[in-house]
């Protein structure tokens, strides 16, 4: 083993590199797709089918395709299209598509958005009908209902599932490793073992710095769940 190679300076820059651009993919997704998810979660419970069907669609093809997949359409797809090549500079929509990044953010946003939005959906649907009787009796209308009792409510409740989804999301952002212009963590690693031939020190190091992040993250979540589910931990007698 030789992990003095990965405490030189030249190294350590490219891993702090690496942990940036995954914390900005991960950051980015995550909101981005949040934002999205919570009137697609509202149409997702709709009694209109023509409302809720499509964000069905959405949600069961984003989430029963594998994440790679889905990088790889959009970059190596859609990005790669010569119609769209041959557009950036003179169509507006089209001219993300010529950075590596965007790509990236915009297959994690999909994908977290459709996991995101079943679970609040879910949420939304098991919410107490007694709070739902509450707000009625007090004349509240439907959707005065929705953003003062029933999404508060469920968004608070989805708290726990929904750092799953934060950690998986900053796990799956190792798959941006395979756009070659994004060097994340695991491409910084694959960097080191193409450089230096040294696989498990390159590895080794990019797992523990997943787990250190990991395990920041469970801390930052545990601290919100305190903060915001208090009022569901059973009482001390």
């Amino acid at each position: 083993m030789q992990f003095d190679i990965i405490f030189t300076p030249a190294t350590l820059q490219l891993f702090w590199l690496g942990i940036v651009t995954s914390l900005k993919l991960t950051v980015f997704s995550v909101v981005i797709g949040g934002l999205l998810s919570i009137p697609m979660a509202i149409m997702r419970v709709s009694r209109n089918k023509w409302v809720s069907t499509p964000v069905w669609l959405y949600t069961y093809v984003m989430r029963g395709t594998p994440m790679l997949i889905q990088v790889y359409l959009i970059y190596y797809g859609i990005a790669q299209i010569e119609y769209v090549q041959a557009n950036w500079d003179t169509v507006a929509a089209l001219k993300p598509f010529k950075d590596a990044m965007f790509c990236a953010v915009l297959a994690f946003t999909l994908n977290t958005c459709a996991y995101t939005t079943e679970m609040l959906a879910g949420a939304i649907r098991d919410t107490n009908h007694g709070e739902i009787e509450a707000a009625r009796a007090m004349g509240m209308g439907k959707w005065l209902m929705m953003r003062r009792i029933v999404l508060p409510s469920a968004l608070r409740r989805t708290l726990p599932a929904y750092s799953n989804e934060v950690i998986m999301m900053l796990q799956g952002t190792s798959l941006a490793s395979v756009v070659p212009a994004i060097t994340d963590i695991t491409g910084a690693a694959r960097s080191i073992y193409s450089d230096y031939y040294l696989p498990f020190e390159a590895f080794i190091s990019a797992g523990i710095i997943y787990l250190v992040l990991t395990f920041s993250l469970v801390g930052l979540f545990r601290l919100a769940e305190r903060r915001w589910l208090a009022y569901l931990q059973p009482r001390k007698s």
